[in-house]
């Protein structure tokens, strides 16, 4: 199938309807490049499936705060299959690496998609982490993946600092977020290396990479994932993310 073809086809599921053609729009021209090299290429390229891929870019637009593009594709990523609940957990993980501002925008361009779609909220909760329990079970997470590097780097940091730093990482990250319901860890490992290569943070790619690594996904899925962040986050990011999967042991 050519790459019009299969740009018709996954369009179709993805947002209903045909494609940009030539009497579409003010710029029908870069709406075909843009829509016949994701949907025609991007899409064909790797091995995930269209779940996945839309729950990448979906957590690209939200590190981005391109936001009329994240309307777009929450509805295609409920059109691709994914339920309320895992759009919501892949906006959710963005957080500790987006920061909240971006995080709250993001989940009211998405409720409002759920709300056109008749779906009620707030939906249910999905924290498994009592209060008591946040840095237990978050160390349990995280100590398997990245060891007690944050702990030994920032040991030295004055006034407290130096404790905070690392426990709060260890609470709030680990233990608030990849406690979480719904998403397995080796999915939320991914969805973090798309938010980290959107947002073009180079040593924390380079530890992600090493923390899917370590959770099972193999160096095949991350570089299928970059792919599909590609048309979104720009060549050199991309580039720069897919040079340090292929540096890392």
């Amino acid at each position: 199938m050519d790459r019009i073809k299969k740009c018709a086809e996954v369009y179709s599921i993805l947002f209903g309807g045909e494609p940009a053609s030539p009497e579409t729009g003010n710029d029908p021209e870069l709406m075909m490049i843009l829509q016949r090299f994701i949907f025609g290429e991007v899409f064909e390229t790797g091995t995930l499936g269209m779940k996945t891929r839309e729950l990448l870019t979906v957590v690209c637009l939200t590190a981005l705060q391109t936001l009329p593009q994240l309307k777009a594709h929450v509805q295609a990523a409920l059109n691709a299959g994914n339920t309320p609940l895992e759009i919501r957990e892949a906006v959710y993980q963005c957080a500790p690496f987006t920061g909240f501002p971006r995080t709250l925008n993001a989940v009211s361009a998405m409720n409002e998609v759920f709300t056109a779609n008749g779906i009620a909220l707030p939906l249910p909760a999905q924290g498994t982490a009592e209060e008591k329990e946040r840095y237990e079970k978050g160390l349990a997470l995280q100590f398997p993946l990245y060891g007690n590097e944050i702990k030994e780097k920032y040991s030295g940091l004055p006034d407290g600092i130096g404790e905070a730093l690392p426990r709060f990482l260890t609470e709030m990250c680990f233990g608030d977020f990849y406690t979480r319901g719904v998403l397995a860890e080796g999915e939320r490992e991914l969805l973090i290396l798309a938010a980290l290569a959107a947002l073009g943070a180079e040593a924390q790619i380079s530890a992600h990479v090493r923390g899917n690594l370590k959770c099972g996904n193999r160096k095949e899925m991350l570089y299928a994932a970059m792919v599909q962040c590609l048309p979104y986050i720009g060549f050199p990011a991309a580039l720069n993310a897919i040079n340090i999967i292929k540096s890392a042991e």
